[in-house]
């Protein structure tokens, strides 16, 4: 066997141990769940951002462009069935839209909408994200399970659990639905990539719903648990309803 043919693989492997260590590396960047379009930091804040993205595609041309059969073992494609492929992910994200409007009616009891100046960076955290999300998981590291001989649930599992940790929502502070959500999306999308071939239906399925979890919560990832939202937060500091506050001279 000649030594590019050796060494290919395994330069493939590098580089998406590379990708995934980024998607560990996200709140750094404030990207994916961590963008927050109201933080500090002016023009720097997007300039990590964009630079994350942009790791994240050169490591994902690299990785298409060094797999020896990055379609039939990666699933870096739309699918063998283009038409099938789309409509599968709408219908996904027409699923996902609806976890994420039930979600947020669950946990606020109405839908926080955003302001409007957010929707585009939302729109291109959304894109980005389920880009470098799909390629990494359900396209390099699902078909590497595959490829090792893995069966398609134990490699569908093993791909959700790598997931489920690399978003880090599990941590602290954070909301434990959001990472239910997560893995959701983790399994649908694997799910679909076995089933038809290439990860275009995740891609369009995962961007759906991202951006679906924007528009209802107001966050791209990182809702609080009860209590710690900006508005709790202030009403907790309220007298009880039906209290007069009475100042000093008043009395």
């Amino acid at each position: 066997m000649p030594f590019a043919d050796q060494i290919g693989p395994l330069v493939v492997l590098a580089f998406t141990g590379l990708l995934v260590l980024l998607r560990f590396d996200a709140p750094r960047f404030g990207a994916a769940e961590y963008d927050d379009e109201e933080a500090e930091g002016g023009w720097r804040i997007g300039a990590r951002r964009f630079t994350w993205y942009l790791l994240g595609f050169v490591l994902a041309v690299l990785i298409y462009q060094l797999a020896p059969r990055p379609i039939s073992e990666l699933h870096l494609g739309i699918g063998e069935n283009r038409g099938g492929a789309l409509a599968l992910g709408l219908a996904f994200g027409i699923l996902g839209t609806a976890v994420a409007a039930g979600f947020a009616w669950f946990r606020y009891q109405r839908f926080r909408l955003p302001e409007v100046r957010h929707y585009p960076g939302a729109i291109a955290n959304s894109v980005g994200t389920a880009l470098i999300d799909e390629i990494a998981f359900r396209g390099a590291v699902l078909g590497m399970l595959l490829t090792l001989g893995w069966s398609d649930e134990l490699a569908l599992v093993g791909q959700i659990l790598l997931y489920g940790l690399a978003t880090r929502l599990g941590a602290g502070h954070r909301s434990r639905w959001m990472l239910l959500i997560s893995l959701f999306i983790a399994a649908v999308a694997g799910w679909l990539t076995i089933a038809t071939g290439g990860i275009g239906a995740a891609i369009l399925g995962h961007a759906i719903t991202r951006f679906a979890i924007f528009v209802t919560t107001g966050h791209a990832g990182q809702v609080q648990p009860p209590g710690y939202e900006p508005e709790e937060v202030e009403q907790g500091l309220l007298p009880p309803e039906g209290w007069r506050v009475v100042r000093e001279g008043d009395r």
